[in-house]
């Protein structure tokens, strides 16, 4: 994993562009200390850092072909390297090196822009041909990797992170205020756009050409939901049990490919402990693993890890953290994420890539799991949610309003809290059962939380982009594989974004097994059935490992990485939500209504409501307009006035 960045004049580069390129490599040297590289002729600057993988002696970037006609910077593996060379060689293709980027420089000479159609991988790389002085920008299937690009005139300046484009000089830190709404809502931009106005992210799974001035984007693969299958759909559960297994093992074998140590991240969760258990089984070493949990007891779940060390007879590493940690590492965080941060499991993510870049470069993680196997609890409440709905909607009108307005209301509040998500309360639409619902800061809510300049738009503008990937599956699409499509289209793409930001800030590569294309391609075929059946989540994973891991972890509740963020806030950092909420910068910037934003900590602090979401997601863009937008860099927060007691034995933290 590395880091990449470069320019692009339809004319000539400027010496002063020249100079930059340095500046822009090296703001992002978290992502390859072990070396960098420059190009430029008259019209491309192609930068890099190396954090090395494979071919540790010779994989320098960038990296041009036999006649230095091609350059290519590449961040990511592709891991059927080995595979292509044979073909490519036989094509007359000259090899220097053992290093996956010089398969990329000869495929692209003899398969040009559909390269990137035979490569199995995680990927962001930029192409210079010289002779057609054409750039290309490729970008992995399902967005393991990022890749952000801005046009400004007749340059096109690109980078694996916004911050090596802003460095460029050429664009400015200048606010999209205007995606504000769907960033509090779902968490993340779920299209092109970025919060920095004018710059982009390439979307999964498309190329990019800037030629003489003119940009195109192409999309190169899809995820192939609501396709006719006739082989899957005839598989007998058995059957499909053991392709899916083949399929896993195959993807997980596939990402060992290092010449240095690899490791896995181990929540004791249902994926990531199937992949450490299939991964221990294919090393001739006990396996490193990596965990992280919270000093509240409430919020750990090394209990559950330890039982799969013991299983699999790995070597674990662990480390506990507190409030402290918390707010203390989140400001550098947030600058390593470009962006606001979506989720608060972020900042111990970042604790146990650091704990893991202490014994190895590499670790295998289960990320994607939930998004392709229907992971989530959510999935089959949506679904009751919309069927029922269907029904209610006979209902006469006044009966219907009755309920809502009525009935809902007074119900016991352990009772109304669901009711008001429900069929009852909510409109049968995919913006309100399935996008709102879920929010992090409803549309609603916003309209109360946000100063009267900020416009909120209904539903069809804050949720445009996610309503046009539930929209994109055709015809023969169930509703699971929609909400399944759109998940892996937005919520995972910025899970990917946060699992590559944080181990890049520790400087280790993380590699994701369960969004292996093949692997992806054939579970997106299997009929619902074999993912969700009632209430039981990713049957099929559960069938495949049964007879590896424990029972116990096989049948625990899902956790999901718990943070207890809101419980700080009832706490030792309600001052902090203070100081970064209410202060006379973000009085001054006008997007939030102090009174409102008060009323809400105030009403979270003493527990009249849960407010713990919608205060993330404010306080984080609140400090990324500081960091960015207001040019004061990386913030320093209070500490925590006190620390919370456990209730408790504390767990101590070990390495």
């Amino acid at each position: 994993m590395c880091g990449i960045a470069g320019i692009v004049a339809s004319d000539r580069l400027h010496a002063d562009e020249r100079a930059r390129l340095t500046r822009m490599r090296d703001v992002i040297t978290h992502r390859g200390p072990d070396d960098a590289g420059t190009f430029a002729d008259e019209r491309a600057g192609l930068v890099h850092r190396r954090l090395s993988i494979v071919d540790l002696a010779a994989g320098h970037q960038p990296l041009a072909n036999e006649d230095e006609t091609v350059w290519v910077v590449f961040n990511g593996e592709i891991y059927n390297h080995a595979d292509l060379r044979p073909t490519l060689e036989a094509f007359d293709h000259r090899y220097h090196t053992r290093c996956d980027t010089e398969t990329i420089v000869h495929a692209y000479e003899q398969w040009g822009d559909a390269c990137v159609e035979r490569f199995r991988g995680m990927f962001a790389f930029a192409i210079w041909d010289t002779r057609r002085r054409r750039l290309l920008l490729a970008r992995d299937r399902l967005g393991i990797k990022p890749l952000y690009w801005t046009v400004v005139g007749n340059r096109l300046v690109f980078g694996s992170e916004i911050k090596s484009i802003l460095e460029s000089g050429i664009v400015p830190a200048e606010a999209n205020d205007r995606a504000i709404p769907e960033l509090l809502s779902t968490r993340y931009l779920s299209g092109t756009e970025t919060l920095f106005k004018g710059i982009h992210r390439l979307r999964p799974g498309h190329v990019l050409t800037f030629e003489n001035g003119d940009t195109k984007t192409r999309q190169y693969w899809d995820i192939p939901f609501g396709e006719t299958n006739p082989a899957a759909e005839a598989l007998s559960d058995e059957d499909a049990v053991a392709q899916f297994r083949v399929k896993l093992e195959d993807a997980v074998r596939t990402r060992l490919m290092a010449d240095v140590p690899l490791g896995m991240f181990l929540s004791g969760g249902l994926d990531s402990s199937a992949i450490a258990a299939m991964m221990a089984g294919m090393i001739d070493r006990p396996l490193e693993t990596f965990s992280v949990a919270f000093r509240q007891s409430a919020f750990s779940e090394l209990a559950y890890a330890r039982q799969v060390v013991t299983a699999i007879k790995a070597n674990p590493h662990e480390i506990v953290i507190d409030e402290r940690d918390f707010f203390g590492a989140l400001p550098k965080l947030l600058w390593h994420e470009d962006e606001p941060i979506a989720h608060p499991s972020s900042v111990p993510l970042y604790f146990v890539s650091r704990l893991a870049s202490e014994h190895v470069k590499v670790v295998l993680t289960g990320e994607g799991s939930d998004e392709l196997l229907a992971g989530y609890g959510k999935y089959p409440r949506a679904l009751i949610n919309w069927r029922a709905g269907q029904y209610w909607s006979l209902a006469p009108e006044p009966l219907r309003d009755f309920v809502k307005n009525t009935v809902v209301p007074h119900l016991p509040a352990s009772v109304a809290r669901y009711a008001k998500r429900s069929f009852l309360a909510t409109p049968r639409t995919p913006e309100a059962m399935f996008f709102d619902n879920f929010a992090s800061i409803g549309l609603d809510s916003q309209a109360s939380l946000l100063a009267s300049r900020m416009t909120v738009a209904e539903g069809g503008g804050a949720y445009a982009p996610s309503r046009a990937y539930f929209d994109a599956p055709n015809g023969r699409s169930t509703m699971l594989d929609r909400l399944l499509y759109t998940d892996l289209k937005t919520y995972l793409v910025e899970l990917l974004m946060k699992q590559d930001q944080m181990s890049m800030a520790a400087s280790i590569e993380s590699r994701v097994p369960f969004l292996d294309h093949h692997l992806v391609e054939f579970a997106a075929a299997l009929p619902p059935r074999m993912k969700l059946r009632g209430f039981t989540t990713k049957w099929i994973l559960r069938e495949a490992v049964k007879a590896v891991l424990p029972a116990e972890i096989l049948t625990r509740k899902k956790m999901g990485f718990p943070v207890p963020f809101g419980l700080w806030l009832r706490g030792a950092g309600a001052g902090i939500a203070r100081d970064v909420l209410l202060d006379s910068r973000a009085r001054q910037r006008g997007i939030m209504d102090p009174d409102a934003v008060t009323a809400l900590i105030d009403a979270h602090a003493r527990g009249a409501t849960d407010g713990g979401d919608a205060l993330w997601s404010l306080m984080n863009l609140e400090l990324w307009y500081r960091t960015f937008i207001d040019g004061e860099g990386v913030q320093t927060l209070p500490a925590p006035s006190s620390i919370l007691p456990d209730g408790a034995q504390a767990l101590r933290a070990t390495a």
